[in-house]
């Protein structure tokens, strides 16, 4: 799956991850909006499997498919 990741403006190590087909157009207007000025980071193939830096390709791609996109939050400070 061809996976397209902004980062955001609003906040430090939130991401959205998009098919690169969609882009944003299936993430939720609100969200855009708390998201700030979306910043292209890169686009990867993904596969079953794969591990990523804090999440599983599957976890991604499963998102993707049901919703439109895969919110990846802020790590937790101090846990």
């Amino acid at each position: 799956m061809k996976i397209t990741v902004y980062k955001a403006s609003s906040r430090e190590y939130l991401y959205v991850y998009v098919a690169e087909a969609v882009g944003l157009d299936k993430v939720p207007a609100g969200l855009l909006t708390q998201f700030g000025e979306p910043t292209l980071v890169m686009t990867l193939d993904l596969a079953a499997g794969q591990q990523l830096a804090r999440v599983r390709s599957d976890e991604v791609m499963a998102a993707v498919e049901d919703k439109g996109y895969y919110l990846q939050m802020p790590p937790v400070v101090g846990q």
